[in-house]
């Protein structure tokens, strides 16, 4: 029983996995997580981004790889809250819910805690100058960029290099919201149209992202996270026609790792596979390994907090090693993002459902005014 229990489980399909919350994204954003911590120390210790040890083998660092499974889980994740709400208004209150109650109270004790201690210009200075104002308002509403620095503060360099990636992904979520309200046109046909353009968005995502590796001198950012969010996007839009198999997961894991003979290649089938190898690792390793969902999800209290934390242990320890580094930033990170966690993002994203009662509430109250 056991073994045909575990024969079907490898070769259902990805709908059958969608259903609930019963599944290995927590562990997986925490890992990749961890891994661009690990990836920055390197960068932060060493006084450059070259001494990452898989950037000259690979062409990529594990941190760049994190960032693209980032993106990926975020297309999927928030593609099929979109597609199950159907509702605008509740699809960005819950982005709005994820992402910046946390955002907020890091970038207040960035500017005003972290800022105000190591700063070189004067309290009053530093609080009253314009550089401080630009940065907390760039970096809070994120859509038009982010600033780097903080007047007079670690010898001008950037506090929070991670929070780069996130205007690209709010600028998904509104590409996202955007399709779906110009497809609403259509009504009957909308659900299908809008499907159909995810896919297009990913094809020709992934079309532009191999030619502009190949045939172009410069690294294209945009190009590449809107590839991996539109693929994960896609990879839920078809979920009735993928199955994840372990055969498959196996050759394709395979073939990635013969890849590593050659940049060129590896890029190729990194790109062309990453995302199925996610997906399965996401849904079809059992076991102890879930009983980490009990924990928390202290991904994105890391990702946002780790860099200044190793900026701060980099301006008070010079001269320090990468293990170090690694180790105290993520001791003192792990306890902020455990502290955000349950403090302030578990509870904002609880806020959720209530948002959504209370506009049925008064919808239901206007209905009934109405009609008396």
């Amino acid at each position: 029983m056991t073994f045909m229990v575990q024969f079907f489980r490898n070769y259902m399909k990805l709908a059958h996995f969608t259903q609930g919350r019963d599944n290995n994204f927590n562990l997986i954003r925490f890992v990749a997580s961890l891994s661009v911590l690990v990836t920055h120390s390197f960068a932060l210790a060493l006084g450059t981004p070259d001494a990452e040890p898989f950037r000259k083998s690979l062409g990529m660092t594990i941190g760049n790889i994190s960032v693209d499974v980032f993106f990926i889980t975020s297309g999927f994740l928030v593609t099929a809250s979109l597609l199950y709400r159907k509702n605008i208004v509740e699809f960005i209150w819950a982005r709005f819910l994820r992402i910046f109650p946390a955002l907020l109270a890091m970038l207040l004790l960035t500017v005003l805690v972290l800022g105000s201690a190591f700063t070189t210009l004067s309290l009053s200075n530093y609080l009253t100058h314009r550089d401080t104002f630009k940065y907390f308002a760039k970096c809070l509403t994120l859509f038009f960029g982010i600033e780097y620095r903080l007047p007079g503060v670690f010898n001008q360099k950037a506090i929070n290099g991670s929070l780069w990636t996130m205007p690209y992904e709010v600028r998904m979520y509104a590409t996202l919201v955007i399709s779906w309200l110009m497809l609403g046109v259509f009504y009957v046909q909308k659900l299908k149209l809008f499907k159909a353009c995810i896919l297009i968005f990913a094809i020709c995502g992934a079309t532009y992202l191999l030619w502009n590796h190949f045939y172009s001198e410069y690294p294209d950012n945009t190009t590449r996270l809107f590839f991996m969010f539109f693929s994960g996007a896609s990879f839920f839009v078809l979920k009735e026609n993928i199955v994840l198999s372990k055969p498959l997961f196996t050759i394709l894991l395979a073939c990635l790792a013969l890849a590593t003979i050659h940049i060129q290649l590896f890029f190729m089938v990194y790109t062309l596979t990453i995302a199925y190898l996610l997906f399965y690792l996401a849904y079809i390793p059992a076991g102890f390994i879930r009983n980490y969902n009990l924990i928390g999800d202290y991904s994105y209290g890391i990702y946002i907090y780790a860099f200044p934390v190793q900026q701060l242990v980099a301006y008070l320890i010079p001269g320090v090693s990468v293990i170090k580094m690694i180790f105290i930033s993520f001791s003192i990170t792990i306890t902020l993002a455990v502290l955000s966690w349950h403090l302030l993002e578990k509870k904002a994203l609880g806020m959720k459902e209530y948002f959504i009662k209370k506009c049925n509430d008064l919808i239901r109250y206007r209905k009934h005014q109405k009609w008396g």
